[in-house]
Parts: C-alpha cells; sequence; structure tokens
C-alpha cells in the first residue's frame, strides 16, 4: 500500500514502536480498506521505547466515560490553525455521537510548537483543570482563537478567559504565574516527538484490541467516524 501524506499539518509515524501495531490510513482517499502493519522491533538504545503511556500520559483529564472501548488522542496547540478548525468542523460530531454515548473517550496532549503563547495556554488548561474546568477552559481557548502569534493567548487574556469559565481567579492566577504544570506540557512535547509528530494537530485512536491508528491533520469527520465504526464492529 502507498503511504500518502495527510491532507494538513501533520506527521509520519515513528517506526520504533515496540509494544503496539499502527494501522496507517490513507488520507487521500477514504474508501481505502485499512492495513495492518505490524512495526519491527528495534535493538540498541538510540530509539524511544514506545509504550501505551506515551499515549495515555502527560494529557488531559478524560472526556467522556473512562470504560469507554474506544480511546481518541488528540495532539494539539491551542493556537494551531489546523487544531481550531478540527475543533470547530469535526470535534463536536465525535463529541455528540460518539463520546456522550459511551462509545468513545477523548484525552487532549499538548504539542506546543507554534510559540510561546501556546506554553502559557497549555499551562492554563492545566491550572484550570484544579478546579475541575480543563475541558471548559479548553473549549474557551478555541472559541476564542484569533491566529498564530496574534497575541490572543496573552497571560492577560488567559485570566479573562478564567472568568469567563467561573474560575477562581486568585488560585488559576498563581497557578499560571508559577507555570505550575510546565513539566506536564514538557513531557507531552517529547512524547509527540518519540511518537515521530512533527505538526499538529495529530490523533491516535486506540482500539478495543488496543491497535492504534494515526491520522494526521484535521480530517474530516468521516474519516474518524469510519474508524470509530470498525473498531466498535
Amino acid at each position: 500500500m502507498i503511504h500518502i501524506p495527510s491532507l494538513a499539518i501533520g506527521a509520519g509515524i515513528a517506526s520504533v514502536v515496540i509494544i503496539i501495531i499502527f494501522v496507517i490510513l490513507d488520507t487521500n482517499n477514504h474508501q481505502d480498506e485499512l492495513a495492518l502493519i505490524p512495526t519491527p522491533k528495534i535493538q540498541g538504545s538510540d530509539h524511544p521505547k514506545i509504550t501505551i503511556d506515551t499515549l495515555m500520559k502527560n494529557g488531559s483529564p478524560i472526556l467522556g466515560n473512562e470504560n469507554a472501548p474506544v480511546t481518541l488522542i488528540e495532539f494539539g496547540d491551542y493556537q494551531c490553525f489546523y487544531c481550531n478548525k478540527f475543533f470547530h468542523s469535526t470535534e463536536e460530531s465525535i463529541v455528540k455521537n460518539y463520546i456522550d454515548s459511551g462509545k468513545v473517550k477523548m484525552i487532549f496532549k499538548d504539542y506546543t510548537i507554534i510559540g510561546k503563547d501556546s506554553v502559557t495556554a497549555a499551562n492554563a488548561a492545566h491550572c484550570a483543570n484544579e478546579q475541575n474546568s480543563f475541558w471548559k477552559y479548553h473549549d474557551i481557548l478555541y472559541n476564542n482563537w484569533n491566529g498564530e502569534n496574534t497575541g490572543w493567548a496573552s497571560s492577560e487574556n488567559l485570566l479573562k478567559f478564567a472568568s469567563d469559565a467561573g474560575l477562581n481567579n486568585d488560585e488559576f492566577s498563581k497557578c499560571v504565574i508559577a507555570s505550575k504544570y510546565s513539566s506536564i506540557v514538557t513531557n507531552s512535547n517529547q512524547d509527540a516527538k518519540d511518537l515521530g509528530l512533527t505538526g499538529t494537530p495529530g490523533f491516535f485512536i486506540i482500539g478495543p484490541d488496543k491497535n492504534v491508528t494515526k491520522i494526521g491533520g484535521a480530517q474530516p469527520y468521516d474519516v474518524f467516524e469510519r474508524i470509530f465504526n470498525s473498531e466498535l464492529k
């Protein structure tokens, strides 16, 4: 099978996976069948060891039922044009049709590659999680998106967004100023690099059998729908 690059910003998956099997999706032809591609075991210490924790840890709280059989992981940057496009054109339908019904759960992981405000916004979302509002704040960030490195995700605006989310501003502000979750953001970035990502958004879908499907870029809803339905059979 010829491997075609994604339609939007995305990246190829590293061929160093040790314990999981990747399903490669040709995103330029939505009718192609999925093909299981076993990845070789790598000897030596020059390559990172990829485990399920590389996908699941250093991310957001789970959106949806934690016992859902399928897991969707997004690596994103709050300033990213295509991440914003995915949020507004695709994510709502995934939540409505698969997450709210208990079929799929979702985790968001940071890959802050655009600028310093990307890092600050990522830390702020984790600070919001201290008040059980990660996903609410995540949504507010994308609903206020206004380009890349334009200042919309400045520290001042992040505090305003916290007020919009109904957060305790004093607690939130202390957390943001201290960059309390910088290590989580840094570790998530490293996970993305270990997985071979070079752009955002990047997605991984883990099925009930622990096989993993990689999707590069802000693909349309029907791409996700087809994979979800295949995994849920």
